[in-house]
């Protein structure tokens, strides 16, 4: 009897495969300057929902490793911290997108139904 990968499995695996996606689109939308709920509402409109308890952390690390700045500015009488991409994180960007698109291009042959 043959058997299926668990949801277990599943849900396991495409964590694996937002986590990178995630970074490259976190990246991508902060090209122009957002605080996190209008970056988590940027991201979710363009289809990938993130938890804050995903994003905050992930804006943060990326800070620590100079991929982004943020400020901290006062905005409808509440203090928000708002995150741009470094002149770093603009280079690395450049360089996932190129990468990206070349993994894109060799799954979409490997995966194409004949």
């Amino acid at each position: 009897m043959k058997t299926f990968p668990t949801l277990e499995v599943f849900d396991s695996l495409r964590q694996e495969l937002r986590r990178g996606s995630l970074i490259l689109a976190v990246l991508g939308q902060l090209r122009s300057e957002h605080y996190g709920y209008t970056l988590r509402k940027a991201l979710a409109d363009q289809g990938l929902a993130i938890e804050e308890s995903t994003l905050y952390p992930l804006l943060r690390r990326l800070e620590t490793q100079g991929l982004l700045t943020s400020e901290w500015r006062e905005e409808e009488r509440r203090n928000k911290r708002f995150y741009r991409l470094s002149d770093e994180g603009r280079e690395v960007l450049k360089l996932l997108v190129a990468e990206w698109q070349g993994i894109d291009a060799s799954l979409r042959t490997i995966l194409k139904e004949e």
